[in-house]
C-alpha cells in the first residue's frame, strides 16, 4: 500500500498545481480515487493495476487527471510490467550465463585457431562480430519467446554475412577489409533490435526502447570494463611472485572476458532498468553542456582560422568519431525523457552542441569534397563521405526540431520520431560499407 500512497500523493501534486483547483477540490478528488481504488482491489486487481485502473477512470470526470493518466500512463505501465516481471527476472540470470559462456567459448576457439596473439590473420579481426552478436541476438529472442519463424528470421542476417564477408576476395593490405571489419558489428547491432523489438520493427515506441537499451548497455559494459581492468591489474600485481605467466593469463582471459560481458551487460540492463534510467538524466545533464561548449568552440576557431578546409585524414577520422558521439548523446538524451515534457535549460544547450556539430559536419564535407576532386574516391574516403551525408541530413533535422521544441512549435515527441524513422538510413549505410564498398573498388 506504500507504494500506491507514493503514487497517490504524485496524482495529488499534479493536480493540485492546476489553475483554479484549491485544497478542498484536490480533497474531494483524493477520496473518490481512492474509493475507485478500494472497489479494484475488492475485486482482485493489484494494488498498482487499481490505482492504474483508477486514474483512468477519473479522467472521465475530471480534466486535470484526465491529462495526468495521458502523461504518466505510459510509465505506469512500465511499472507495472516491471512487478509483474520480478520473478522471471530472478532466475533470467541462468539463461543470460548460457549466453555468455557460449560467446566466451567460441571467441576463445577462435583465438586459439588464429593462433592470436601471435599471428594476427585478418579474418579473425572481419568475424568478431559474428563470434559474439548472435549470442546476444539468441539471448534475446529467447527472453522474448519468438517463435520458430522469429528466430529464423533473427539468424538469416548473420548467416548471410557470414558467407558475403568470407567469400569476398579481399586483396592483401586491403582498405575494404578493414572497413568490414569496423562496420560489421554495427550492422549486427541493428540486426539484435530484431529479437529484441520482440519482431515488431515497425513500431516507433519499441525503436526508442532500443536506443535506450544501447545507452545504458554501453554505460554498463564500460563499468564492467573497469571492473575487469583493475581486476586483472590485481591479479597481474598477486600473481607475478609465483612466476606465472600474466601476459598468457590475459590472453585466456580478456577475450572471454570481453565477449561475455556483451551479453551480462544486456541481462544488466534488462534486469536493473529502473536505475540506470535514473542514472541517464545525470549522464545527460553532465556531459551534454561539456560537448555543447567544446563543440561550439571547436566550430568558431576553425571557421575563424580556416582550419576548416585543411583536414587531414587523422582529423577527419576523430571529427567523425566526435559527430557519431554528438548523434549518441541527443539519442540517450531523448530516451531519458518523457515524450510530453516541456521544454528547458538543457534543450538549449543540446540545440548548442548540435548546432555546432552541423556546422563542423559542414566544414568536413567541404574538405573531403576537394579532397576527393583532387585525387579521386577510394573506399576510406566513399565511407567517410557518405557517413558524413547521413549524419548531416540526421543533424540538420535534430536542430530544426529542436529549435522548434524550444520555440513551443511542436514536442519531443516529433524529434523522438524523426531519430527512430532515420535508424533505418543508418543501418542501411553501415550495410552498404559491408556489402557494397569492397566489390565496388574491386577489394582492394
Amino acid at each position: 500500500m506504500e507504494s500506491v500512497d507514493s503514487q497517490i500523493a504524485e496524482w495529488r501534486a499534479y493536480v493540485a498545481n492546476a489553475p483554479a483547483v484549491d485544497g478542498h477540490d484536490v480533497d474531494e478528488l483524493e477520496d473518490h480515487l481512492r474509493h475507485q481504488i478500494a472497489e479494484l482491489d475488492a475485486a482482485g486487481l493489484t494494488a498498482d493495476e487499481a490505482f492504474l485502473v483508477a486514474v483512468k477512470r477519473m479522467g472521465d470526470v475530471d480534466a486535470v487527471s484526465r491529462e495526468f493518466a495521458r502523461e504518466h500512463s505510459g510509465r505506469l505501465w512500465k511499472q507495472l510490467l516491471g512487478a509483474d516481471e520480478e520473478t522471471p527476472l530472478v532466475t533470467g540470470w541462468l539463461e543470460a550465463l548460457a549466453f555468455a559462456v557460449a560467446a566466451a567459448v567460441v571467441i576463445q576457439i577462435a583465438r586459439v585457431a588464429a593462433g592470436f596473439p601471435g599471428e594476427e590473420p585478418t579474418w579473425l579481426g572481419r568475424n568478431l562480430g559474428l563470434f559474439v552478436l548472435p549470442f546476444l541476438a539468441g539471448y534475446f529472442a529467447r527472453r522474448r519467446r519468438l517463435d520458430l519463424r522469429g528466430w529464423m528470421v533473427a539468424a538469416a542476417p548473420f548467416v548471410v554475412a557470414a558467407f558475403v564477408i568470407n567469400l569476398y576476395p579481399y586483396d592483401t593490405d586491403s582498405d575494404t577489409e578493414v572497413l568490414v571489419a569496423l562496420h560489421l558489428p554495427i550492422v549486427l547491432w541493428f540486426v539484435v533490435a530484431f529479437p529484441y523489438m520482440g519482431g515488431t520493427i515497425r513500431s516507433h515506441v519499441r525503436r526508442m526502447d532500443f536506443i535506450r537499451f544501447t545507452g545504458e548497455w554501453v554505460v554498463y559494459y564500460v563499468l564492467i570494463a573497469l571492473g575487469g581492468g583493475v581486476l586483472m591489474g590485481l591479479t597481474a600485481g598477486i600473481l607475478e611472485p609465483t612466476g606465472v605467466d600474466v601476459d598468457h593469463v590475459a590472453q585466456w582471459v580478456l577475450p572471454s572476458g570481453a565477449a561475455g560481458a556483451v551479453v551480462v551487460a544486456a541481462w544488466l540492463v534488462e534486469s536493473k532498468q529502473r536505475m540506470v534510467e535514473n542514472m541517464a538524466p545525470v549522464l545527460g545533464m553532465l556531459f551534454t553542456p561539456l560537448f555543447a561548449v567544446m563543440l561550439a568552440c571547436a566550430a568558431v576557431v576553425y571557421a575563424v582560422t580556416g582550419l576548416g578546409g585543411a583536414f587531414d585524414r587523422e582529423l577527419l577520422g576523430v571529427f567523425d568519431a566526435l559527430l557519431v558521439v554528438v548523434l549518441g548523446l541527443v539519442l540517450y538524451g531523448i530516451s531519458a525523457r518523457e515524450p510530453s515534457t516541456s521544454p528547458n535549460l538543457m534543450d538549449g544547450i543540446q540545440l548548442v552542441a548540435v548546432s555546432s556539430a552541423l556546422v563542423l559536419d559542414l566544414m568536413v564535407l567541404g574538405s573531403m569534397i576537394a579532397r576527393i576532386g583532387d585525387v579521386g574516391f577510394t573506399p576510406n574516403r566513399t565511407a567517410a563521405l557518405g557517413l558524413n551525408l547521413v549524419l548531416l541530413v540526421n543533424l540538420a533535422g535534430a536542430a530544426l526540431l529542436s529549435a522548434r521544441f524550444l520555440a513551443r512549435r511542436t514536442s519531443l515527441h516529433r524529434l523522438e520520431r524523426w531519430q527512430t524513422s532515420y535508424l533505418p538510413v543508418l543501418a542501411l549505410w553501415t550495410t552498404a560499407v559491408v556489402a557494397v564498398i569492397p566489390p565496388l573498388f574491386a577489394f582492394s
